[in-house]
This record gives C-alpha cells, sequence and structure tokens, in this order.
C-alpha cells in the first residue's frame, strides 16, 4: 500500500497550509496573472525579494525548472516557483516540459525536507496547455516519483481552482489504485 496520500481539492492554494506551496510562475521568475498572480498577492514582497536575488544570480529559470524560495505571508515553509510550458499545438516538447516540471518541483520539495506539497494546475490557465492532458501528465510524474520515493511525502495535494479541472482529476485519478481521496475542503 502506498504511504504517500494524495487528494485532489477544489480551493484556493494560498490558504491552505503545506510544507511546500508549488507556484505556477513564469521564466522570468517576475510574478504575473493566475496562481502566480495570487501566491505574490498573498505571500507579500518578501517572496518577490528573493526571486531577485535568483534572477541576478541566474537570469530567469529555464521552461520545465524550479527555484525555491520563502513563502513570506503564506501559510507555507517554502514556495516552489515551477515553469510550466506554453502550450503551442504540443510540437515543441510541450508534454515532456510539464512532466519535467513536475518533477523538478517534487525533488525541490524533498530537498527542502517538505512532507506535504500542494501543487496547482500548472499551464492550464493563460498558458493554453489542454487541462485533460495536463491532469494526465501530472498524476503519471506525480505517481511515479512516489513509487521511485515512496517515504518522500506524507501527502500530494492537488489544489483546483475550479470544478472543471476538479472533475478533470477527479476522473484521471480513477487510473490509479492509490491511496487517494477527494475533498472541497482542504
Amino acid at each position: 500500500m502506498m504511504k504517500t496520500k494524495v487528494e485532489i481539492i477544489r480551493g484556493d492554494i494560498t490558504r491552505i497550509p503545506v510544507d511546500a506551496m508549488v507556484n505556477a510562475a513564469n521564466s522570468r521568475l517576475a510574478g504575473g496573472g493566475g496562481v502566480d498572480g495570487a501566491i505574490h498577492r498573498a505571500g507579500g514582497p518578501a517572496i518577490m525579494e528573493e526571486l531577485n536575488v535568483i534572477r541576478q544570480k541566474q537570469g530567469g529559470c529555464p521552461t520545465g525548472e524550479a527555484v525555491v524560495t520563502g513563502a513570506g505571508k503564506l501559510p507555507a515553509r517554502k514556495v516552489i516557483h515551477a515553469v510550466g510550458p506554453v502550450w503551442t499545438g504540443g510540437n515543441q516538447n510541450e508534454r515532456e516540459l510539464l512532466a519535467l516540471a513536475y518533477r523538478n518541483s517534487l525533488l525541490r520539495a524533498v530537498e527542502t525536507g517538505a512532507r506535504i506539497i500542494s501543487f496547482p494546475n500548472i499551464s492550464t490557465g493563460i498558458y493554453g496547455f489542454p487541462k485533460k492532458e495536463a491532469a494526465k501528465i501530472a498524476l503519471k510524474t506525480i505517481f511515479d516519483f512516489i513509487n521511485e520515493h515512496p517515504d518522500a511525502f506524507d501527502k500530494i495535494l492537488l489544489v483546483c481552482f475550479d470544478e472543471e479541472n476538479e472533475n478533470i482529476y477527479h476522473e484521471e485519478m480513477k487510473k490509479y489504485p492509490v491511496n487517494a481521496k477527494f475533498s472541497n475542503n482542504p
């Protein structure tokens, strides 16, 4: 039996207490709209201050990669800023880059000692990644990682902002015989 609980919840990712919260960031690490904007608004300026230091060191963050900052005022210890791909039709390695963004987020979480991690629906907003395909990639990547690292996490939360994404994730989760939970309440 799998030790890690995987939960699908609908809600505001910025209000859920976790060790590490994943942010759907842009490659400039410059803040933005959607989840990125919500995390920066809720977390306050401390997050951007840390991102400024990272940008000075390495420029931005390539698509598929992830960097870590503190969480400012968020109910988390760390924020993992993952850069997912912009969907341009599926012929520019978008699927592989999305899987890499999830995998690198999980690796950064392990490096920080996080036991509970939350994910938004990376790349499915303004970046236009097809939601059903993104959910398949997210779940496959997460469960592959759990199988490789069975003791890495206690809980992984897949936080859906809307009912459409939540329903897509519920449907995809049926393919995984796991210790999963479905809830609208974090």
